[in-house]
């Protein structure tokens, strides 16, 4: 079956969803092939027959539209679309924006009346661009973990969040959760999807937690959209009540702005679970998603369809979405999976209408410069991929692989090696541009902010397994659970060099959660669907690694204390051997990394201006080497002095990152 162009579908420009008002509710779907609509009304959202039933009257160009005398705040709904061949689809609203269990339908709700108490309060905290790192997690893996503190019946969902003053339960003295990120020092806290997903049940979860049972089996990701602008109900206290899931959402968001971070929000508007039966393609058949020539579901997300971003309906309900998020859960950024599906003019678009808002120029937006295979769209429709980065405004940013690969080796062969892990001599002038945010190359964008320097995250390897893998001729769980840790030593080397590199860089850094302290998954790189066990945050293993934990800190706080670090000029400095990383970043920071195995190396250092300030080392990784194996190495930076006492150059041990600074301590 083949379908018309979108340019000869009507465009509808006025308002779609259900329209609240003192006495009455109003409802508009846009369905333009259809021959009749019908809503349902329904006092549950599952498990009941309708109590009233109303057709929809054709409106203009493709909508329909009901108007009933009553408030109907709390009421659940969907709607059944007949077409001209017979065929009926029951759909929830594709605009909707609460929803009962499992999203079956839809919800009528005063988004006042729902907010927990104090939202109208609620503040992101200041931006800092040039301070802004990002930690991703997902909601359950955050506290799933039995030893991580928060109260039994928050683990795994949005009010763990709010869960103050948690700590490990084998150490009072060591912060899990909110305060552990507080002490860390990160300023975004990414989630992974918590839009109303699909490969969650929530009636079994529910049951699951009601009758004390394992939830470790009911897990997903989340990458399988159902509703876009409906909070995930496994994540609430009761998904059955469709107003929770709001509530608790928006809890969490408020919790981790009153603790001072910002809420970067995962979103997946390239595809959808469903393909034929989503709630879009269910009212517009042909539109929302791409096809082929054949009339099939084009397929550039592989998962069985793409959105139609370049179709205006489709646009239209990108931008507001977004801005849904953003108004009503005070949601400070944007990560875009699979952005290189989404065309360069829509992402412009929604960039263009952030920018509105008030504080809306704070708003991240970053993603995926790529699809998993290439979007059915004409040679004219620039995308969000490699090919269309610029197009793109330059405050939207994307995902570095060409600084990931180059510092850890390629994410597609887990053997191979990179700058840290042993292929220095091939990878040192590569990793000087990825330090230098690819700046004058042909992958830097138009300002340097738009590249987000990263070694790990949801998807592949971790960083630390990636290492395991690499650097051994078998990994064994010994590697990956670094039962010894001097067994372990050259891959915990390997992992503070590359978080040196990222978190001293030119550009937005970017980190997996539990990256800080090794987060394995014993070699699994794609763990979506693997369960709670592989999935959760282990905090005693934070514990265990705390001089890498602290060495993040460090970093992340030193970065804060200095704009330069962001988009300063670099100014490479002689070094003894070509591998060494050695750049001057503005002219009071210098950044230093030895990889090499056995030799260390000398720096030179600029010389000295009028003012003849001096040179002093502000971080050593060795002193946290040191503390990770339990013993002084005697190993440290070191300062060379001519006869005159001024300083010529440095000394950097083995496997050791530096960073020197001028200004007064």
């Amino acid at each position: 079956m083949t379908f018309p162009p979108s340019t000869q579908w009507p465009v509808y420009s006025g308002q779609l969803g259900f329209s609240l008002n003192e006495r009455s509710t109003t409802f508009t779907l846009w369905a333009p092939t259809a021959s009749s609509v019908t809503l349902r009304l329904f006092e549950t959202g599952n498990n009941s027959e309708p109590f009233k039933t109303r057709d929809l009257k054709p409106l203009r160009d493709g909508a329909w539209r009901t108007s009933i005398l009553q408030r109907l705040d709390g009421v659940y709904y969907d709607f059944l679309v007949t077409f001209a061949d017979g065929k009926v689809n029951r759909t929830s609203d594709p605009w909707g924006v609460a929803s009962g269990v499992n999203g079956e339908r839809s919800l009528v709700i005063d988004e006042d009346r729902v907010a927990p108490a104090g939202w109208h309060k609620d503040k992101s905290p200041e931006f800092v661009r040039h301070a802004t790192v990002v930690w991703e997690t997902h909601v359950e893996d955050f506290s799933s973990n039995a030893n991580g503190g928060f109260k039994p019946e928050h683990r795994g969902q949005y009010l763990a969040f709010t869960d103050s003053h948690t700590t490990l339960d084998s150490d009072s003295n060591f912060p899990t959760g909110i305060d552990y990120l507080k002490k860390l020092g990160v300023t975004h806290v990414q989630l992974m999807p918590i839009y109303d997903f699909a490969t969650v049940d929530e009636v079994a979860i529910s049951s699951a937690r009601k009758d004390g049972k394992s939830v470790d089996s009911l897990y997903n990701w989340g990458y399988d959209p159902h509703a876009y602008n409906v909070p995930e109900g496994a994540y609430s206290s009761n998904p059955y009540d469709g107003t929770a899931r709001i509530r608790e959402c928006k809890a969490m968001i408020g919790a981790l702005h009153k603790n001072g971070m910002r809420v970067v929000m995962d979103v997946v508007y390239n595809h959808m679970f469903e393909a034929a039966s989503n709630a879009f393609e269910s009212v517009a058949p042909g539109y929302f998603c791409r096809r082929k020539d054949d009339g099939g579901f084009a397929n550039g997300s592989g998962c069985g369809n793409e959105m139609a971003s370049d179709h205006p309906m489709f646009r239209r309900f990108m931008i507001e979405s977004i801005l849904h998020w953003a108004r009503c859960y005070h949601v400070d950024g944007f990560r875009f999976d699979l952005m290189g599906l989404t065309d360069a003019q829509t992402l412009n678009m929604i960039r263009a209408e952030l920018d509105k808002l008030d504080g809306g120029k704070d708003i991240l937006m970053y993603g995926e410069p790529w699809g998993a295979d290439a979007a059915a769209v004409g040679d004219d429709c620039p995308m969000g991929d490699k090919a269309g980065r610029d197009f793109l405004d330059s405050r939207i940013g994307w995902f570095s692989d060409e600084s990931r690969d180059t510092i850890k080796g390629n994410v597609m062969d887990h053997r191979d090696r990179g700058y840290v892990n042993s292929n220095e001599f091939w990878t040192a002038d590569p990793v000087r541009n990825a330090f230098n945010g690819w700046r004058g190359m042909p992958c830097a964008g138009k300002s340097v902010g738009q590249i987000v320097q990263y070694v790990s995250a949801h998807d592949d390897l971790t960083l630390w397994d990636k290492l395991c893998i690499s650097m051994r001729d078998n990994a064994s769980s010994c590697d990956f659970d670094a039962s010894d840790p001097n067994s372990v030593a050259d891959i915990f080397s390997a992992n503070i060099l590359s978080a040196g590199i990222i978190l001293c860089s030119a550009g937005m850094p970017f980190m997996l959660g539990g990256e800080e302290f090794g987060r394995t998954k014993h070699g699994c790189d794609n763990s979506y669907n693997r369960g709670v066990a592989m999935n959760q945050l282990d905090w005693s293993r934070a514990k265990r690694f705390q001089p890498l934990v602290d060495w993040y800190s460090a970093l992340i706080k030193l970065r804060a204390k200095n704009a330069d670090f962001y988009d300063a000029q670099h100014t490479r400095l002689n070094a003894s051997d070509n591998s060494i990383l050695a750049e001057q970043i503005g002219s009071d920071l210098i950044v230093c990394a030895n990889p090499m195995k056995d030799a260390r190396a000398t720096v030179d250092l600029p010389e000295s201006c009028a003012s003849r300030k001096k040179w002093r080392c502000v971080l050593d990784s060795s002193e946290y080497f040191d503390r990770w194996i339990g013993s002084a190495s005697g190993s440290r930076a070191s300062m060379l002095c001519d006869d005159n006492g001024d300083q010529r150059a440095v000394h950097i041990p083995p496997r050791t990152f530096v960073v020197l600074s001028n200004k007064r301590a």
